[in-house]
């Protein structure tokens, strides 16, 4: 036997084929007999012959991965996304890539896809410039790009993503069952789509909750991050009169505002009422236990590798699935009382 492993000439012999029946086989098994299929395999079986994937993917043109783009690879809130992710594509010949787009230039993104080193990409970052994903489109072969989470306003891309203002409503529902009446917001980057879709699910439950929407009240976080939460508790502690209770973008916006408050003597839940969204891993585990809005973060990443796993076999997606909702849940934890 070759000392390199057994060649593909050896499967032929052993099979009784030509190697370009063995090629074929294994490369479109639908094209060959059943028979043939058959023996071909129990040559591969017994030989021990391994397919060089590589190879296969250059002659198809193929590069036998697939990207995930996410704006900040240290945030804990997308590892059961990517998880989800990887439980689809661990039972397929396709690798997984991950790659932060904080920092990376537009050409080197594209760049993934020129060097055929992607076949198609989900993208967690909803801040992706047009021009970026117009180029992907165009280097992409049927603009196979999913977005999860996040996604562009505007673009007909296929989109997984969270009933963002169902759990904004969710949320102040809960406050206003406790009594609460004055309620504030800390919302996450200005320009970010979960931000506004967020916000806006905050102003419409408290007008149907026939609450006042306070406008100094409502304050931009910056980012999703535990810094963006202590500056905002920072902004409410130097207030004449502040709300009884707050609906945080995120849930490190949520344990920001807490630990600063509890830094200045401000206790949580006695003298205020706070609710996350996202639910990571963290929440249950946090002084006090966190009271948030649950993101079915698998189910995310499960939905969004499905559908491009659907794309890559050459299955168009409904226009009914373009958009794909997933449901949100309020957690009630330590972090929310009666006023």
């Amino acid at each position: 036997m070759n000392a390199k492993g057994p060649r593909i000439q050896e499967v032929a012999v052993e099979a009784g084929v030509s190697t370009a029946t063995v090629s074929r086989t294994l490369s479109n098994p639908d094209l060959v007999s059943e028979k043939t299929r058959e023996a071909v395999l129990a040559a591969v079986e017994k030989t021990g012959y391994r397919i060089n994937r590589a190879a296969q993917n250059l002659r198809k043109r193929q590069a036998g991965a697939i990207l995930v783009l996410l704006p900040n690879l240290g945030n804990p809130f997308f590892s059961q996304i990517l998880s989800g992710i990887e439980s689809v594509f661990a039972t397929s010949d396709l690798s997984v890539l991950i790659a932060d787009t904080n920092g990376i230039k537009q050409d080197q993104l594209t760049g993934y896809f020129r060097d055929t080193r992607a076949d198609g990409v989900i993208l967690l970052d909803g801040g992706i410039p047009r021009a970026v994903l117009n180029e992907l489109a165009q280097t992409t072969p049927d603009n196979r790009i999913v977005f999860a989470c996040e996604w562009k306003p505007g673009t007909d891309l296929p989109s997984v993503r969270s009933d963002n203002r169902g759990g904004a409503q969710q949320a102040i529902a809960h406050l206003v069952q406790l009594g609460h009446s004055k309620i504030g917001h800390i919302a996450g980057p200005r320009n970010n789509v979960l931000t506004k879709e967020r916000l806006a699910g905050f102003e419409a439950a408290m007008r149907n909750q026939g609450l006042e929407i306070v406008p100094r009240w409502v304050v931009d976080g910056g980012d999703f991050s535990l810094d963006a939460g202590a500056q905002a508790a920072r902004q409410f502690i130097e207030m004449d009169e502040r709300p009884t209770a707050v609906f945080c973008g995120s849930d490190l916006i949520a344990m920001g505002f807490i630990s600063e408050m509890h830094k200045r003597g401000i206790s949580v839940p006695n003298d205020f009422s706070v609710v996350g969204f996202d639910d990571i891993e963290i929440a249950d585990r946090f002084i006090p236990s966190l009271t948030t809005i649950r993101q079915n973060r698998t189910q995310l990443g499960v939905l969004a590798a499905t559908t491009l796993l659907g794309q890559l076999s050459g299955r168009a997606v409904a226009a009914q699935d373009n958009v794909q909702l997933v449901d949100v849940l309020l957690i009630k934890r330590g972090s929310t009382a009666a006023i």
